[in-house]
């Protein structure tokens, strides 16, 4: 595959450069089958140190490449594809986006000729290769080759699946705000520690390595986080007397209502709102 495909990024922020070190590390591409485009003011020194080659015109990226993955904001994804529109459709390029809130079909509404698209949701654990969760949603020209080249890219980054365009505003919700959420519990779960006499270092990292010890025996085990939970809490013992807590706190309704709130409002910005 690195010997017949070539990746470039529109855009060489951190997302764009964690891409581009993830594909390169697993051996998708070599680094040499690799490029960016970022205006000529901006730092991108730790893509190139990854051995991607950088450009200032995103045209010269789009010249050399088969894959176009737009890493800017949204605000500025309907630009780039006009502004690339005729390149597109000469090479022929698969375009995937991972930037959130566009839709496939206002990206298709950018083009001046129908091309084959996919959106990708990634979230910010993806930052390190191997943690992060992505999905992607392929349109109705892209092939299954397409999507299995979409899948094993972003399988490079930690967990990927394929859904349905339908359900990206609730995956936006659950893991692409997320880790906010889950910030918020390392806090709170260090603070408690502190609270009780540890050292705030040392109380963060206990919370912190928790949370993450947690997270592997969800995903190693293939175990329900229920029956997890309650093989820790002994009868009368300290956990179930903490889960009480949590319970009385309201814990379960406020993640919840965070998720639905979260895909509420993604899917207003969808619509421009």
């Amino acid at each position: 595959m690195a010997q017949t495909n070539t990746v470039g990024f529109v855009g060489a922020g951190k997302m764009a450069t964690a891409m581009a070190k993830g594909f390169i590390e697993s051996g998708l591409f070599h680094s040499s089958n690799t490029f960016a485009s970022c205006p000529a003011n901006w730092d991108s020194s730790e893509i190139q140190e990854a051995g991607v080659t950088v450009y200032d015109e995103n045209a010269q990226v789009a010249e050399k490449v088969n894959i176009l993955i737009l890493a800017v904001k949204p605000d500025v994804v309907k630009e780039v594809l006009q502004e690339l529109s005729a390149t597109i459709a000469k090479r022929n390029l698969l375009v995937i986006s991972v930037a959130a809130g566009v839709a496939i079909e206002s990206m298709e509404k950018a083009l001046e000729k129908p091309a084959r698209i996919i959106r990708v949701m990634p979230n910010t654990p993806a930052l390190y290769p191997g943690y992060g969760a992505c999905v992607f949603c392929p349109n109705s020209i892209c092939t299954s080759e397409d999507a299995a080249l979409a899948e094993k890219m972003f399988s490079s980054l930690g967990f990927c699946s394929q859904i349905d365009e339908k359900l990206i505003d609730a995956v936006t919700g659950l893991s692409g705000s997320g880790p906010a959420y889950v910030f918020t519990f390392i806090e709170a779960l260090s603070d408690g520690g502190v609270k009780m006499g540890l050292p705030r270092d040392l109380s963060t990292k206990l919370a912190a390595q928790t949370v993450l010890g947690a997270a592997k025996m969800v995903t190693a085990s293939g175990t329900h986080p229920a029956v997890l939970r309650d093989a820790v809490a002994s009868p009368g013992g300290t956990t179930i007397h903490g889960l009480h807590a949590l319970e009385q706190g309201g814990l379960r309704n406020a993640v919840i209502n965070a998720v639905e709130a979260a895909t509420k409002r993604s899917t207003e910005m969808g619509k421009g709102k």
